[in-house]
């Protein structure tokens, strides 16, 4: 579990550093990431939302790559292939087809043809898998592949500790937006749209617990790739200390007491 967070926070601190996302460079979003995932006593350990969590950060390069890209159909394919591949292996990731769809009306101007090989890419694994089925006589089976919509609250009974540390993201997420708002304005023209790609993502995993049969809150970890990209900027742009340090500190208090029964193991 714990490489699995090391690996996925550096990923995703060097992706951005790429990207040029952020105006300096450090392991701030790392740190976040890292901050984070201790936040909820159920996502200290392995699930299937956490190590979908890859294949969103690869999904996020293959989104940014659209950007000036002369010849973007095999791109298009390929994205819309791991979107397909992403919800069969974990059923809440459907949301990501939305994801796809939005981020190319951002990025790219409308060209029906780039839409209908994005949907082909999407659609070819589900074809090949109804031809097994159908060869092998199991047809009926189908609806388990397939994502099931149920609307529901995560939380039927939470603690206060829990709704505390809810509280906490919201307010790490606001102070994160505002910074990350107050310096958008001052980046080029590409670095704006992979901030965009990635408000889309913010915004569309949120749903996830509220909209997805048995997801449960295990699978809001899935929201911390976009989350700890808009609160790194709470962390990294403000010139006094007295925002950052006062938002780790919580964090910190937060996560000692939510995971105390590990931490005495």
């Amino acid at each position: 579990y714990e490489l699995v967070i090391l690996i996925q926070a550096i990923r995703l601190n060097m992706i951005l550093t790429d990207f040029r996302m952020f105006q300096s460079t450090n392991y701030t979003t790392a740190m976040t990431y890292v901050l984070l995932t201790g936040l909820i006593a159920s996502w200290s350990g392995l699930s299937a939302a956490l190590l979908s969590n890859s294949l969103v950060l690869w999904l996020f390069i293959l989104l940014t790559r659209l950007y000036n890209n002369q010849s973007p159909r095999t791109l298009l394919f390929n994205i819309g292939m791991l979107v397909s591949i992403t919800i069969m292996t974990y059923h809440p990731t459907a949301i990501l087809i939305l994801v796809v769809l939005f981020a190319l009306a951002v990025v790219r101007p409308f060209r029906i043809a780039e839409w209908l090989v994005l949907l082909m890419g999407i659609m070819l694994p589900y074809y090949f898998l109804v031809s097994w089925l159908f060869l092998n006589n199991q047809l009926a089976a189908l609806t388990s592949y397939l994502p099931g919509l149920h609307f529901q609250l995560p939380l039927q009974h939470p603690d206060p500790w829990l709704l505390a540390s809810i509280g906490y993201l919201v307010l790490a997420l606001l102070a994160g937006m505002y910074f990350w708002q107050k310096y958008n304005n001052r980046m080029v023209i590409q670095i704006r749209k992979n901030w965009s790609v990635m408000l889309v993502l913010l915004f569309s995993l949120l749903p996830i617990p509220f909209v997805f049969s048995g997801a449960g809150l295990d699978s809001g970890i899935l929201i911390l790739i976009p989350l700890s990209a808009f609160v790194a900027n709470a962390f990294g742009y403000p010139k006094r200390l007295l925002v950052p340090n006062l938002l780790f500190w919580i964090a910190i208090v937060l996560i000692v007491h939510n995971n105390w029964e590990l931490i005495k193991k």
